[in-house]
C-alpha cells in the first residue's frame, strides 16, 4: 500500500482537501495529522549520539583514506584480497 502525505499550509482547507480525497477512487483511509508543537528533535539528547561521543573522547575511533581502506580494516587484508579478487 502506498502513502501520500501532503502539507497544508492552510488549515481552513484541510477538511476540503480531506473531503477531496474521499471521492478518489481507490482511496482507502485519510487522516489528518496536525503538526507537534512542541520541541524540535535534539540528536544530542539520545543515547546513540552520547556513545559516540563516549567513543570519540576515548580514542575510539578509525581513519580509513578510502573504502578499500575502511574494509581492509575490518576484514584483514587476506580476507579482503579474496573478496576483492571474486568480485571483480
Amino acid at each position: 500500500m502506498a502513502t501520500l502525505v501532503l502539507q497544508i499550509p492552510d488549515e481552513s482547507l484541510v477538511q476540503k482537501v480531506k473531503q477531496a480525497c474521499k471521492m478518489i477512487v481507490g482511496v482507502t483511509s485519510v487522516k489528518i495529522q496536525k503538526p507537534t508543537k512542541g520541541k524540535e528533535y535534539d540528536i544530542t539528547k539520545t543515547a546513540g549520539y552520547r556513545e559516540a561521543m563516549d567513543d570519540v573522547k576515548n580514542g575510539r575511533v578509525y581513519h580509513a583514506d578510502s573504502v578499500d581502506d575502511m574494509f581492509k580494516q575490518i576484514l584483514g587484508e587476506e580476507a579482503f584480497s579474496k573478496i576483492r579478487s571474486s568480485h571483480v
